[in-house]
């Protein structure tokens, strides 16, 4: 049965995801940009962010940053994303594996959860460096707050950092993500436990992106709760149902696959801005 009961965001609604797509931005710009907080447009947009922690090399490992948003009081992380073809390239090859998250890094989850073996990989390479350096910071600044972003396969990584946070911190910390375009990362088990731990996250989707369709369901991923569609029109809608393809005007309906999607759209716009290497200005 297909649900057409979606709510639209108002404008306001819409522009309070503006920052987290700043950060999702500024993902995309080496550390020798991050560093001091001089990555153009999107560094500009968020001004008085303290970045504490920068690293990778934008091809082994992908770029993150990790600081102090004073503006909201909380410790952000945000990770890169990558080039969409390749990615795809990557999802939609039938030789998919999975993994079980590391025991190290998710303590206790249930055990017929799995992940893809890319992803978890990928996220163990920072995981503990990150969680080191956000309890740092919520110590120093006496902070409650973590909010986790990223793009693409940094959206990914946002999606494993959430779970990953909420697992590791003290049980009064207010754990948000805030993804876009981001491809499915684990199993129902996975989303069905992620949906029953985190209270606060969205997975913002454009228009015909085809990334968030991939790996398919029938390879046995599905998302978390809870998609933002942005339409042709430039509205959004929040899409309240599981990942099965009965939410009218959204992305598992809309782009049922990559054959009918587009990869300009995983770029963007999001509210008017575009995430990716190339727009990572000086």
């Amino acid at each position: 049965m297909i649900r057409n009961d979606l709510i639209q965001l108002s404008s306001n609604q819409f522009a309070e995801f503006v920052p987290f797509i700043e950060f999702a931005r500024a993902a995309y710009c080496p550390p020798t940009k991050i560093e001091g907080w001089h990555c153009g447009d999107a560094c500009q947009a968020l001004p008085g962010f303290e970045p504490t922690l920068v690293g990778g090399d934008g091809d082994g490992t992908q770029f993150f940053f990790v600081g102090f948003w004073p503006a909201q009081s909380a410790v952000v992380v945000a990770h890169q994303g990558t080039d969409p073809v390749e990615l795809l390239s990557v999802l939609t090859d039938m030789e998919l594996e999975f993994m079980k998250p590391d025991p190290d890094l998710f303590p206790n989850i249930p055990s017929d959860i799995e992940v893809h073996s890319g992803f978890a990989l990928e996220h163990k390479k920072t995981a503990s460096q990150i969680l080191a350096e956000v309890k740092r910071l919520m110590a120093k600044h006496s902070s409650t707050d973590v909010i986790l972003v990223g793009h693409s396969l940094g959206g990914a990584l946002a999606e494993l950092d959430t779970l990953f946070m909420k697992l590791n911190l003290p049980s009064g910390t207010a754990v948000r993500g805030v993804t876009f375009g981001t491809p499915r990362v684990g199993n129902p088990a996975w989303a069905a436990f992620f949906d029953s731990q985190i209270a606060n996250f969205t997975r913002m989707n454009n228009k015909r992106d085809m990334v968030p369709t991939v790996p398919g369901r029938r390879l046995g991923f599905q998302h978390p709760r809870e998609e933002i569609h942005i339409q042709e029109d430039g509205r959004a809608f929040v899409c309240p149902g599981d990942d099965d393809g009965t939410d009218f005007q959204c992305s598992d309906l809309m782009v049922p696959n990559i054959a009918v999607g587009s990869v300009l759209d995983h770029l963007g716009p999001y509210h008017g801005i575009f995430i990716g290497t190339i727009f990572c200005t000086p």
